[in-house]
């Protein structure tokens, strides 16, 4: 079930002129999707929920508020993961959005 959450992740990442230029990214399978590493920690996450990204208390609880996304759980009754902003049905062809969560997910990691 990981397998296509895993090839469309690392397609849209090239869409997005993220690889194979940065090295440092990595794509690795995650539970039921995908996830993207940067220098060894985990900046984003693709599955059936949909697409995480990292970026940070404030940041996310802003895009949840402004109700551009959702609290991310890994399992339903599971606890919400601070820092994390989940978007439910993302249009990953929306390239310059998707493009700079992923850079902001990146600098909040590194």
């Amino acid at each position: 079930m990981a397998q296509p959450f895993y090839q469309q992740l690392e397609t849209h990442l090239n869409r997005w002129g993220l690889l194979p230029g940065e090295r440092r990214l990595e794509v690795k399978h995650f539970f039921s999707g995908a996830a993207v590493y940067f220098e060894g920690r985990i900046v984003a996450s693709f599955s059936p929920s949909g697409l995480a990204f990292k970026l940070g208390v404030s940041r996310s609880e802003s895009l949840i508020a402004a109700g551009e996304a959702e609290p991310l759980k890994y399992f339903e009754k599971g606890h919400v993961k601070p820092g994390y902003a989940l978007f439910t049905q993302p249009d990953l062809h929306v390239k310059e959005k998707w493009r700079c969560l992923m850079l902001e997910a990146m600098n909040v990691s590194g």
